[in-house]
């Protein structure tokens, strides 16, 4: 008896399962790819889908395509636990994963989070990540287990790309990322404009009558907001006609809340830095980096007078400093605010279009920062 046409395309698929040629949460072909293949209607197709979805073995969402479940193999997939925890939630619960909270900003921005979840009915569950990719997938998987209604994820440094994350967004799970994004994920995400930030503080100091402006920096790749930062700065410079000397650029600094160790690493990187471009008259850093402070201090120079500084962030209490450091300040509860919105309307529409979302940080110029006295000429 000559099989069904239907049947034939569930088969199809069905191999590829079994085989495990197609893994899960891997979307498979479309219903017009799969009509034209076996030259059949999209209604064969789609009768072969259904029962597909009928049996376990595929899911579907809307506007997305049809996926293979992971629970052929073995284990539920995020969407099939998103789905049965939800049928019976206590509390409505937001994941929000930070890497450390040590600092003015991250404070700022889940504080503002807690405040404004609590006022909208949700309870905020925080996570720390300890800047380790692994813990922070492992912490997604739990927080979809808890069968939390969102997350906010203010990803680790060096991260260019996360799996979980990738799959909860083809699944429309309410998300949103914070500080940086992922380059070529379609995520929700909020973050300061960094490439605006560090543009108007190397303008500053082109206005101040600096030309050799350095640019210190730990390891950019992969972290969006260190790599916006420093093409901020190159494009200052190439627009007022200033071509980039890579000499004038230390970019492989330890991050501060390292060790020791690594932290007189990067004294001693600085040193060098500085001692090897005597014609360098100020520096921006993309970073708060005590270091270059207490490194020009241990060399002799005056900050503003021999060297002036720009830091992008800033320092608590930092009105408190002997020479109050000028900084590109990022706005933590503007950002924490918009966080929540996006989060908030893409639970009440998880399939509207994702966003990112841009808070324009504001230079504070203090007393780090004063005009060039030598332009074109080595300190002396």
């Amino acid at each position: 008896m000559r099989t069904p046409l239907y049947k034939q395309v569930q088969q199809y698929i069905l191999d590829f399962i079994q085989e495990k040629e197609w893994k899960a949460d891997q979307k498979i072909p479309s219903e017009n790819e799969l009509a034209d293949k076996f030259s059949v209607s999209r209604i064969t197709v789609k009768k072969a889908l259904d029962s597909l979805v009928e049996e376990g073995q595929i899911y579907r969402i809307q506007g997305k395509g049809s996926f293979i479940s992971s629970s052929t193999l073995g284990e539920p997939s995020i969407y099939e636990v998103t789905a049965t925890a939800k049928k019976k939630p206590q509390f409505k619960l937001i994941a929000c994963l930070v890497p450390v909270l040590n600092s003015e900003l991250t404070t700022a921005i889940f504080a503002r989070i807690q405040s404004l979840l609590s006022k909208a009915g949700y309870q905020m569950l925080l996570f720390q990540t300890d800047d380790s990719q692994e813990n922070e997938q492992q912490i997604v998987k739990r927080a979809m287990e808890m069968g939390v209604d969102g997350i906010i994820i203010y990803p680790v440094e060096g991260e260019t790309y996360n799996e979980e994350v990738l799959k909860l967004t083809l699944q429309d799970f309410p998300l949103v990322l914070i500080d940086r994004y992922f380059r070529g994920i379609e995520a929700n995400s909020v973050c300061s404009d960094n490439f605006l930030g560090s543009y108007e503080a190397v303008q500053y100091l082109l206005k101040m009558g600096h030309s050799q402006i350095g640019l210190v920096s730990t390891h950019h790749l992969g972290t969006t907001s260190i790599e916006d930062r420093i093409q901020g700065y190159e494009k200052a410079l190439t627009d007022a006609g200033i071509s980039i000397d890579h000499k004038l650029q230390l970019l492989d600094l330890y991050r501060s809340e390292d060790s020791p160790e690594q932290r007189e690493e990067n004294k001693r990187k600085v040193q060098d830095f500085i001692e090897k471009n005597p014609e360098m008259s100020a520096i921006f850093s993309v970073s708060p980096r005590l270091e270059i402070i207490e490194t020009a201090s241990e060399l002799g120079l005056r900050i503003p007078d021999d060297l002036s500084l720009i830091l992008f962030d800033d320092y608590a209490q930092a009105d408190l400093f002997a020479t109050p450091p000028s900084c590109v300040q990022q706005q933590g509860h503007s950002i924490g605010e918009e966080a929540v919105k996006l989060l908030v309307s893409a639970i009440q529409n998880p399939a509207q279009k994702r966003k990112k979302v841009f808070i324009s940080p504001k230079l504070i110029i203090r007393k780090s920062t004063a005009k060039a006295k030598y332009s074109d000429s080595p300190r002396v």
